[in-house]
Order: C-alpha cells, then structure tokens, then sequence
C-alpha cells in the first residue's frame, strides 16, 4: 500500500470517526450496534446524525485538526502563537461544540504560552483527551522528520490547551505510533519501544492502559480522560480485522464516543488505507470550520484525501 493511501486513511479515517461517534455522545455502552446491528451492510444508514450534528458532519475534534493543519502548512512549520490565535478566531465563532477546559484556555485573556498553565494552577485537572482528539494532522506532517521532531512537536502542541503533561505524553504517544503506521509498520508492534519514550512520571499509566490484557471495562476514570480514551483506541484496533470493525467497537464504548472513534480512526485508517473505509461513512462527510479566513468553509471527501497529501509532501523547516 502506497503511503499516501495511509495518510489520507489516516486524516480521513480520524474524521469519519469523529461524525460517527458524534450522536452517540455520552449514550450508553453498545448503543451503535443496537441500533445498527449488521456490520458490513452498505445499506445502513449508520452515519446517521443526531444529537444536533447533521448525518456526517464533523465536531471540534476535527475543525480544531483542520486549523492545525492549516497553521503548518500555511506558515511552513510549528508556530504555535499561529495555532493558538486560529484556535482562538475558532472559538469566537461560536463552533456548535467546544470542551469547557478548551473554551476557558482560549478565553481566559492570557497570552498564548501561559493560558493553559493558568487554568491548571487553577483547577489543578488538565488531562482531557482535547489534544489527542486533534493530532492527526500534526502526526502526519512531522511523521516523516522522524521520531525526535514528531515526539516534540505533539508534546508542545499539545501543550497550548493542556496544562497536565500526561495529555502532553498521550499525544505524544499517538503521534509516534501513527508514525511507525504511516511507515507501513505495525504500531501495536512497536507499543514496549513506544512507551520507553513517555516521561518516566507518567509511563506506569500508559503502560496498564496500553497492555494487551487491558479492556475499557478496567478503565478507573471516565475516556474523556487521555489515557483511557488512548487505551481504548489501541483496545479497538488490536480487537478488531478492519476498519469498520474498530470503529464500531470504539463508539460501541459509549461516553466520548466521537473523540474515541476519531482516535482510533486516525490509527486504523493508517493502517488499512483510504481504500478501507466504507464509502456510506465518507460520502456524507463534511467538516464546517468555524474561524476559517473564508467563511462558510466546508471541507468534504476530496478536500481531506489533498490536505492529507499537502500535510505528508509539505517541507518541514527544523523546530
């Protein structure tokens, strides 16, 4: 499979995730399936909308990915006081959902790198998964720098809304692993190196998390959480034989299903290519992005699948 074929599997993947998860929202367990109980039927209507999202359309988690990726392209490398005012322009633009850690960072009136820092002294909680749910396009744009830049970069962007380094290891990790899959390589393979290179304060997390013998079930906090909502994605992956398969088991989770499923989208997508995910998930797709320059900016199918292809080619200044 060409790599291409990975990376728009991967940023394609993430999205369709996002939209189908998105009605099930704080549903319960195995709500998907008892709705949408035939896998495989390209009858279904299971990107079905609900909860106030249209059939197939994308939440923060992608809109925010979006504006990261358009930060790195457009500025040619890691600005992050660039990716912290368009996070910022999204926010004022009043996106149908945002986190509420997320909205009172971009909110609170503090300068890019000290916003997120002051909620935590504050609230002294800032492991939301609200950076994992946004780094597949900064995965895909630093994949090919190697391991080091693309190590650095998640934990500095992630480091913009999140004041907790355990977010800050969790995207991290996802985008090390998305890296060995965009490579062709099997990152549930790679998971013992992967976590020798987790800060030592937060690798003993990950690693139960991210055992082979861990299910959701064992989870002690909720996976809006970035380590259980990690977790879960690698659970998905590693239980399943197909793209479709992974999703269904991510938002048959229940809680934050959209982030769960973009998560494990990203990486399934990754590894199975573009050409695996169904085309009645893709056709509808459509990512609005409040805060665009242009408004009433839109994104569908094709506008992701040259973005990815942008986002993996682009040159990649030193960070």
């Amino acid at each position: 499979m060409e790599r291409r074929q990975r990376a728009a599997g991967a940023l394609v993947g993430s999205a369709v995730g996002d939209a189908l998860g998105a009605p099930f929202e704080f549903g319960a367990e195995g709500a998907f399936s008892a709705r949408f109980p035939t896998a495989g039927d390209d009858r279904a209507r299971d990107m079905c909308g609900g909860g106030g999202w249209d059939p197939g359309e994308a939440t923060d988690d992608t809109q925010m990915a979006v504006h990261v990726a358009d930060s790195l392209l457009e500025r040619g490398g890691l600005d992050l006081p660039d990716i912290f005012a368009r996070f910022q322009r999204w926010a004022a633009d009043e996106p149908k959902d945002i986190g509420l850690q997320t909205e009172d960072v971009l909110t609170n009136g503090r300068p890019w790198d000290l916003a997120a820092q002051a909620h935590y002294q504050v609230n002294l909680r800032a492991a939301g998964n609200g950076s994992l749910m946004r780094a597949t396009t900064s995965a895909v744009y630093f994949a090919p720098a190697g391991q080091a830049a693309t190590l650095d970069a998640a934990r500095r962007i992630a480091a913009l809304t999140h004041g907790d380094r355990a977010a800050w290891e969790g995207t991290a990790l996802f985008h090390e692993l998305l890296r060995v899959a965009l490579a062709g390589d099997d990152p549930l393979a790679a998971l013992p190196d992967t976590l020798a290179l987790v800060h030592p304060d937060h690798r003993d997390r990950y690693a139960v998390v991210l055992s082979p013998t861990w299910h959701p079930d064992d989870a002690t906090e909720f996976n809006g959480a970035v380590w259980p909502c990690l977790g879960s994605a690698l659970w998905a992956l590693r239980t399943t034989t197909s793209f479709e398969g992974a999703l269904r088991a991510a938002v048959d989770l229940g809680g934050d299903t959209d982030t769960v499923a973009a998560v494990t989208g990203g990486l399934a997508g990754a590894c199975y290519g573009l050409g695996a995910i169904p085309a009645r998930w893709t056709a509808p797709l459509h990512v609005p992005l409040p805060g665009a320059a242009e408004t009433g900016r839109v994104l569908r199918l094709a506008d992701l699948v040259e973005l990815a292809e942008r986002l993996d080619t682009g040159n990649r200044p030193a960070i």
